[in-house]
C-alpha cells in the first residue's frame, strides 16, 4: 500500500501505478483528499490517495490507520478552510461580564483607524469584545496556513462593523497589483462576517485604504466643483474600493443631496449627486 500526493487525481494514480508497478486499471485506491486551487493562493490543496495493486489484499485496519495520519498532518488546513465554510453556522452565544472594550494601543495607524466616537453600554461592549478576539484569532489561524507573512492582525467590532487591520513584510502582495487581491480578500470576508455575524467590515492592509482616500479625495475636486455651480454630477467608473470611498467623501460633502452608487450596463460603477431623490426638508 502507497501513499501518494499530487497536483490532481490523475497525476495521484499515474503515480500510484508507477509505485506498485501495475497499470491504473489494477489499482485498488481511497481518495484521502480531493485537490482545490484554493482562494487567493490560501487554502491550496494537493490529490492524497492510498493505493494497492488488486492483487494485494490490504488490511482495513492499515488503511484507517494511513487515513487518520493524513488526517492529522492536515489538521491546520482544515482549520482555515472551516474559517472559509462557517458562512453558513449559526452566531455563538455571549455571556455577559464586565470585560471593557478591545483597544489597540502604541500605533498610529491602527489608533486612527479603529477609533469611534460612539458609546455602547455594557452588554454591546461585552459582545463586540468577545467578537473581536473570536473574529482575530479565526483570522490569524487563516493566514498561518497561507504563502504570507502576516505578523499583525487586529480587530476591533463597533455598531455592527469589523474593523480589521493586517500588517507584514507580505502586505503589498496581499493587496495585489492595483488592489485585486484586496478587493477579493475583503469579499470573502464581509461575506463570511456577514452571513456569520451580521457585520459590516472595514479592512485596512499597511496604509492602503489610507493612501485610496487620499488618492479619492483629489479626484472629487472637480466633481464637488461641478456640483456646487451645476447642481448635480457624477463620477467616473470606479473600481473595488474607490467607489465605496467616493461614496463616502461625496456623502459627507453634500449631507442635504441625493449620493448614491449606480451600475451600468457593463457593470461598471459610479457615484451620482442631485437633488433627483432628495428628500423634502432634508
Amino acid at each position: 500500500m502507497k501513499k501518494v500526493e499530487a497536483d490532481t487525481l490523475e497525476e495521484a494514480y499515474q503515480k500510484a501505478a508507477t509505485l506498485l508497478e501495475c497499470s491504473i486499471t489494477e489499482l485498488e485506491y481511497e481518495v484521502i483528499q480531493y485537490p482545490s486551487r484554493g482562494i487567493l493562493g490560501l487554502l491550496k490543496k494537493k490529490a492524497i490517495i492510498v493505493a494497492s495493486c488488486k492483487s494485494k489484499i490490504i488490511p482495513q485496519k492499515e488503511l484507517k490507520e494511513s487515513k487518520e495520519d493524513i488526517d492529522s498532518m492536515s489538521i491546520q488546513e482544515e482549520v482555515a478552510k472551516e474559517i472559509v465554510e462557517s458562512i453558513q453556522e449559526d452566531i455563538p452565544e455571549q455571556e455577559d461580564n464586565n470585560d471593557i472594550k478591545h483597544k489597540v494601543e502604541n500605533d498610529t495607524i491602527l489608533d486612527n483607524f479603529f477609533s469611534s466616537n460612539d458609546q455602547e453600554d455594557n452588554s454591546e461592549v461585552l459582545i463586540n469584545k468577545e467578537l473581536s478576539v473570536l473574529i482575530e484569532k479565526e483570522l490569524k489561524d487563516l493566514i498561518e496556513v497561507s504563502c504570507f507573512d502576516i505578523d499583525v492582525v487586529e480587530v476591533d467590532v463597533v455598531d455592527k462593523i469589523a474593523y480589521i487591520f493586517m500588517d507584514g513584510e507580505d502586505a503589498a502582495l496581499l493587496i495585489g497589483k492595483e488592489g485585486y487581491r484586496y478587493n477579493a480578500l475583503s469579499y470573502m470576508i464581509f461575506n463570511w462576517l456577514n452571513s456569520k455575524y451580521d457585520l459590516y467590515i472595514k479592512l485596512e492592509i499597511a496604509e492602503f485604504i489610507s493612501s485610496q482616500r487620499e488618492m479619492i479625495k483629489n479626484y472629487i475636486k472637480p466633481v464637488i466643483e461641478q456640483v456646487k455651480s451645476e447642481g448635480r454630477a457624477k463620477t467616473r467608473f470606479l473600481d473595488g474600493i474607490l467607489v465605496q470611498l467616493a461614496l463616502e467623501e461625496l456623502r459627507e460633502e453634500f449631507p442635504n443631496k441625493y449620493v448614491a452608487i449606480k451600475t451600468a450596463k457593463n457593470g461598471k460603477r459610479f457615484v451620482v449627486i442631485n437633488d433627483f431623490n432628495t428628500k423634502p426638508n432634508a
